[in-house]
Parts: structure tokens; sequence; C-alpha cells
């Protein structure tokens, strides 16, 4: 470890951000502090063991920001994080936005489920988040079942099934009064507030009407139905003794693991709770502030916050704008407690696990590092790619942070129309990633793991090559079953790996990974439909273009017959020209 006693005399003690970088000049960790000084110094004069211990001796050089403020050391803090995505910061686990159910506010409504609750939703009803998915479908299939909703995306010009079937009001064709939609509402959202007294009434109405006409079978349905609504509900009751509005964060820490505990609660009721556990510095209030930006960044933040003393609620206020509250006493300190139980019982539960697969993880990466000479190894990129119709190419990017997939980098490719075999797609996509790199001055990965052999390797190299960018390169080989057979490096040599060593799993993992996101991407726009699909594919054709074209044309004739002249009335000329190419191949 380097001395920095020189360094740190001349750091001053007000608030600011720190940048910690390894010998390669790269930015590993991002801090803030409300005195950089005495934050800065506690790292090199304190006993320190786990991840904390590998930071420091990766540390070469460090760098600080100085601020006004707190808040704005925070701000700045989480801006660099953005920037730089430094090894030594947290990394979520589970990184998945959490779904709501969602009752829209149109004319005539629709109830589904939904996860980007971020863009804007014309003041929809929302209702969550729900951890478990499979509860929030559960619930809207059966508010759909109960109530005459309307089910299509858009209006139709003649009745379709769920008419018929008395699951619609036929909105397509005829005129609902807005009393009956709006007491439809009204009961819909009591019942999504944890009230359930209407819509059991209706399902025990409906059991006795399908028992008297010997429908036993819709009965039993019916009967499971109000089971579930029974067992969910008195498993979510919390006796507060009002309709409370919140979210409750705690949390356990042993042993260099950060367990992280999250209640939802919605009227009176634990909507649901989440848990994640993280490798921790030790600075827990810095790390649990971390954790719930990045949380809230992909969902919903709540009214109120409640959280543990050692947080900064003024802080958190000031950053989220809501009320953030430490309760002292009473029920709410009571539940904060609970929080804190559960997070303690999940760690107990996963801590064995999560440290062997850290221990096997850090040892297949020192593995990987000694066989390919390399001093640093942390970020892993994979591509592969997949064609539509015999001939459109899409690809994928997927990116691995010390074998744990981030899959908030992960990317989609459209491919030019004139790229007709595999190789010629795959140079494609990593030129346009890595010429970005260049343009945007953005972090190149330290690996680049290829889905083949030599080809693959061989095609990598020289888009590197005419970029002038040096980044390592291996190669996952199959074999005639199509199953990863051997590691191959740039000089086209195999690397010594055993098949059942936990380093060839993990790149498997990766291998796996890539294709099924290649594959997963293709075939969501294949489902969309032929025109759809098409539009998909073309590059420069998005959302708002996409939707422009299909109001303008409406079919995939019409758009066919259509001269470039017209087509370059709804998107610009070079994309008109690429939207030509396409829809002369179909």
């Amino acid at each position: 470890m380097k001395d920095f006693k020189e360094k740190l005399s001349l750091v001053p003690t007000k608030p600011g951000s720190y940048q910690m970088k390894n010998k390669d000049g790269i930015v590993i960790y991002v801090g803030k502090a409300k005195n950089l000084q005495r934050r800065l110094r506690s790292y090199f004069t304190r006993t320190v063991t786990g991840k904390t211990k590998m930071l420091v001796d990766d540390i070469d050089d460090f760098e600080y920001i100085v601020t006004s403020s707190e808040l704005e050391s925070l701000i700045l803090e989480i801006t660099l994080i953005k920037k730089y995505d430094p090894k030594y910061n947290i990394l979520l686990r589970d990184d998945k936005s959490y779904p709501y159910i969602e009752l829209t506010n149109d004319k005539y409504p629709t109830l589904k489920v939904v996860r980007n609750v971020k863009r804007k939703r014309k003041k929809n009803h929302l209702y969550g988040p729900y951890p478990n998915v499979s509860a929030a479908r559960k619930t809207v299939n059966m508010i759909n079942r109960i109530y005459p909703l309307r089910k299509c995306d858009k209006l139709k010009k003649e009745l379709c099934l769920y008419y018929h079937i008395h699951e619609c009001l036929g909105y397509c064709v005829k005129e609902v009064d807005k009393e009956t939609i709006d007491n439809m509402k009204k009961e819909i959202i009591s019942f999504l507030k944890g009230d359930p007294t209407i819509i059991t009434e209706k399902i025990k109405v409906e059991m006795e009407k399908a028992s008297l006409s010997m429908n036993y079978e819709k009965a039993q349905e019916l009967k499971l139905m109000l089971e579930d609504i029974e067992t969910t509900l008195r498993r979510q009751k919390i006796d507060l003794n009002k309709n409370y509005n919140f979210d409750m964060i705690n949390y356990y820490y042993d042993n260099n693991y950060l367990s992280i505990e999250l209640f939802f609660i919605r009227d009176g009721l634990l909507f649901g709770r989440h848990n994640e556990i993280i490798s921790s510095l030790g600075e827990f209030s810095n790390e649990i502030t971390e954790y719930l930006i990045k949380f809230y960044d992909k969902g919903l933040l709540p009214h109120e916050l409640y959280v543990p003393d050692e947080m900064d609620n003024e802080l958190l206020s000031d950053y989220f704008q809501i009320k953030v509250i430490t309760p002292q006493k009473g029920k709410l300190k009571s539940l904060l407690d609970l929080c804190k139980e559960n997070a303690k019982e999940q760690m107990e539960l996963q801590e064995e696990t999560l440290k062997k697969d850290d221990e096997e993880r850090i040892k297949a990466i020192e593995e990987l590092k000694n066989l390919l000479g390399l001093t640093s190894l942390r970020r892993m990129e994979s591509f592969d790619n997949s064609h539509l119709f015999g001939t459109f190419y899409v690809g994928g990017m997927v990116v691995f942070d010390d074998f744990l997939p981030n899959k908030d980098l992960y990317r989609k490719y459209k491919i030019s129309t004139d790229v007709k075999d595999d190789l010629s797609a795959m140079k494609e996509v990593i030129y346009r990633r890595y010429f970005k790199t260049l343009m945007e001055e953005t972090y190149a990965p330290d690996l680049i793991v290829m889905d083949g052999g030599a080809l693959q390797i061989s095609v990598c190299k020289e888009v590197l090559d005419s970029l002038g960018l040096k980044i390592p390169i291996i190669g996952l080989v199959k074999d005639k079953n199509h199953r990863t057979n051997h590691i191959m490096n740039e000089n086209y040599e195999i690397l010594n790996v055993p098949k059942d060593s936990k380093l060839f799993l993990f790149l498997t993992r990766i291998q796996d990974e890539v294709h099924r996101y290649a594959i997963t991407y293709h075939r969501n726009i294949k489902a969309k439909g032929a025109l759809s699909s098409i539009l998909d594919v073309v590059p420069g054709i998005g959302e708002v273009r996409k939707k422009e074209l299909m109001k303008k044309f409406g079919s995939l004739k019409k758009m066919k017959e259509a001269s470039l002249e017209e087509l370059a009335k709804v998107v610009n000329h070079d994309v008109a020209i690429k939207l030509k190419e396409y829809l002369d191949e179909v």
C-alpha cells in the first residue's frame, strides 16, 4: 500500500466527493463525506478486512472534489458513479424492477400489470410495487374476470370474444354510460387498497349460481379464488390503526455483508417486502443511501420513508424531496425492529451461500487473469446475433462485472440490411459498440468474450485494430453438439480450463446469457407481427417514427407500394432509403 501521509495532510475538512484510482488510473470507487480528510484518512489508518481490504490494496491514488454542502456531494457522488461505474461501489445482485398494477384513467379503462412506471402515465391509478409478479398477474386476471373492463389496447370495429363471455361491455361498438364505469372503478380501487368486501360478495354470488347450475368446476375455481384473497390479506395486515402509505428500510451487518430489508406499506397493508445482501465496506449510511437511489431509480418513490437511526434523514429528504422519518416508539418503531429482524433472518439464510459464491468468483477471476497475463479483470462483454426471416439480423450485448450480470448495461442492436451472415453481423455490432467507446470516451471492458473460436476472434481483432483499441479477447468454442468444448485466447491457443472448473462454468453462463438475450430480442420482435417486426429492425426507426409510419400507411402492403419520396415525408431521407431496402426484401 502506498504512503499517502503527505497528500492526506493537504485534504480539506470540508464536504465533498472522493474518487479512488488503481495503478492504471481507472476510478475504482466513488464516495462522499461531510469531512473529506477524516473519511479519506480512515481508509489508511484503521485495520480493514473483506471488501474494504481489497479496495485499499487496489488504491494507487485518489482525487477529491470539494462541495458547498453534503447534498451537493451526494448528487456529485451519484453522477460520478453513473459516469465511471466503479468496481467497488455496490452492485445490485437483484436488479429487476418490480411490477405495479395500473388502472387507466381512459374513458373506457383497462387494468394491467406494468413495469415502466417512470414514464408519463396520464394520472392513471398505480398500486404496488408487487415483489411477487405472479401475485400481481393473478390479481389482475381475477379482477378482469369479475369486472367487464376493456381488454383490448385499441378499440376495434366489431365485438370480440370477451364480450360474448361477459368479460367486456363491448366498448368498441356500444356506448357505455359513465356511471357504470365509475362504479366499477370505485369497487376495483377499494379492493386494490385492501378492502375485499364487495369483490368477495360478488364471487360468493357467482359461486352459488355455478353450484345451482351444477357447474361444479367453476364453483371450485371461485372457491379457491376466495381462499387466495383471504390468505393474502391475512398475511398482509399490519395493526397500525391507520391507513399509512410508506416504505420502510432497515439493515443487518455481519462479516463484511450488509443485508438490506425494505417493507412496502400501502393503506395499512404489508404490500410486499424486498431483501438484498451486498458486500459492504462498512459504511452503512452511505451504502444504504446509494442503494436507495439505485432502487428508486427504477420505481416510484413513496410519500414517506421510514429509516433507522444511523441514516441522515435530512440529506435523504433533500435528495428525494419526501418525508424521511425515524420512529422512536410505538407500533411504527416495532415495525422498524421487525424489518431489522427480517434483514437478519435473510442474512442467516443466505450468508454462507453468498460467501461461497463470492470466493468462487474471486478465485475464478484470479485464475483467468493468470491465464491471460492480465493485471486487472472486472468487466466482461459478450456478443451474439440472431436473424429474422433468414435475412434481417439483430444483435445483443451482455455485460458481466466480476462474473455477475449488469443488466443496466445490456444493449440491443438493429443491423443494416446488407448484412447476410453471422460474421458480418458480429463485425458491425462490435464496431458500433467500440466506436461509441472512442467517441464518448466511455469505460471499455477488461475482456471480450466471443461466442465462437478462431473466426469470431479474428473478426473482433480486425475491428479493434481498425479502431486502435487493445482489449483482450477469448473465444468459447463449441463442439458439434453446440456445447462449449474449450476456451481459446486471442492467439488462437487453447487455454487449460477444465470443464468441471468454476471458471469454465462462469464463462459458459456468460455464453448462455448472451445467446438467451439475442434470441429473446429476436422473438419479441417477431411476436409483434410482420409490419411491426420490419420497423423494429430498421436502423434509425424508434418508437416515435414507427407510430408515425403505421399511422400514415397502416399496412405493410401500402408501405411497400409507397415511393421513396412518400416514405421520406415521414422519416428523413437516409432512414427512408434503409426502410425501402428492408421492405424490398420482404
